[in-house]
């Protein structure tokens, strides 16, 4: 999909700011997982999960292969049905209903587009198997190919259409029967990044466009972070953390959210001081402060993230947060660089530093001797 100018895009930001029904008690939830389980065999693909979707949400699973993310989807769409628990949709069990008698529609992968069809009876065809009359379905098409701005390329083969016209043709099929919730099966997996970035964004319009749910599958964090109101993450078959992005990667529950989300830096040691909302743990490479709790005397981590730590050329003064090492590598990314920064044999911290200002002159390099800092509000303890 291509951008848009600013002016006809809605604000998403500024939607999502205001949009939490989940903190509503009064609020149903328009899906709801409940202690569903299913195996294959001795594997299990998905343990005890339950998580709650709410109308107009764009609600993202996210985890790597195998956790579970698309048996999930699957069983929401009915193409696999759980071992246990209830899925319901709108106050209905339909975990036992066969696809077609559910008002959802998924978007593959691979997206599956019939090569023999033109462009026009791809997205038709969902509509002719819900028997749509005849004069109602000519008129949807082009209402769809439209809302994807594939506007007179109905008679094209799907031949002759590049990557993103596929995918756009994919998701006008999907929408065409209008079902209350939209499945997205790593919808951007087969897209260049730049196409990719662009997509996403489209992505988000369209959706607050239509009001509609959509539940997207990926492995992508990026993705996830970008598009998604809330976001599950997935380990081995269970949801180890839902939230909103911010809070997904601002307060990570664990070590694992914490490192699957993005990069981050863990500093391991003993809890000396848990008081005021703020723990001062003692490690082997010094004294770390962080804002949050801890049980004094067990161990810990404080984790901070490399965009929140500062790299100074110049000696700092001696005191908690604060490491001496030598850069063991770089690279440059345009708008950041990012540093490998030695402290002690074997241990190797992550920093990045915004490029603010243009410049071809290169301030650090390996072997530069360089002093992190970070602030204790920049951190998160983490205790598991």
């Amino acid at each position: 999909m291509s951008t848009r100018p600013h002016s006809l895009r809605p604000q998403i930001g500024g939607v999502r700011e205001t949009f939490a029904p989940w903190e509503d008690p009064q609020a149903r939830p328009l899906v709801r997982f409940d202690g569903v389980s299913k195996a294959f065999g001795e594997t299990t693909a998905v343990d005890d999960v339950s998580v709650s979707i709410y109308e107009r949400e764009f609600f993202a699973l996210l985890g790597p292969s195998g956790c579970g993310k698309t048996t999930l989807m699957r069983m929401l769409a009915g193409f696999e049905q759980p071992d246990a628990g209830r899925i319901l949709l709108a106050d209905r069990a339909v975990q036992h209903d066969p696809p077609h008698r559910r008002p959802v529609h998924m978007m593959f992968q691979a997206y599956a587009l019939f090569p023999h069809l033109t462009v026009a009876q791809n997205v038709a065809f969902g509509l002719k198997q819900q028997a749509v009359p005849r004069a109602e379905i000519g008129p949807r098409v082009e209402e769809m190919l439209a809302l994807v701005r594939l506007e007179g390329l109905g008679r094209r083969r799907i031949d002759q259409l590049s990557g993103g016209q596929k995918q756009r043709v994919a998701l006008a099929r999907a929408l065409a029967p209008r079902p209350r919730i939209l499945l997205l099966d790593e919808p951007m997996a087969a897209l260049d990044k730049k196409l990719r970035e662009e997509t996403q964004f489209e992505l988000m319009a369209l959706q607050q466009r239509l009001g509609m749910t959509f539940m997207i599958v990926t492995h992508d964090q990026d993705e996830a972070m970008v598009v998604a109101d809330r976001i599950a993450v997935m380990r081995e078959g269970r949801i180890v953390q839902v939230g909103r992005p911010a809070e997904i990667y601002e307060a990570p529950a664990d070590r694992y959210v914490a490192g699957f989300i993005g990069d981050i830096n863990l500093f391991e040691g003993r809890v000396a001081v848990s008081e005021g909302g703020r723990v001062r743990l003692l490690s082997e490479e010094g004294a770390f402060e962080a804002e949050g709790a801890g049980p004094v005397g067990e161990t810990a981590w404080i984790g901070v993230r490399p965009e929140k730590i500062v790299v100074h050329a110049e000696p700092q003064p001696a005191g908690d947060n604060a490491v001496a090492g030598k850069i063991l590598d770089y690279g440059y990314l345009g708008d950041w660089t990012t540093y490998l920064v030695e402290t002690a044999p074997g241990r190797t911290i992550r920093a990045a530093r915004a490029n603010a200002t243009r410049s071809t002159v290169r301030p650090l390099g390996c072997d530069d001797p360089v002093w992190l800092t970070f602030e204790p509000s920049s951190a998160v303890v983490l205790t598991r």
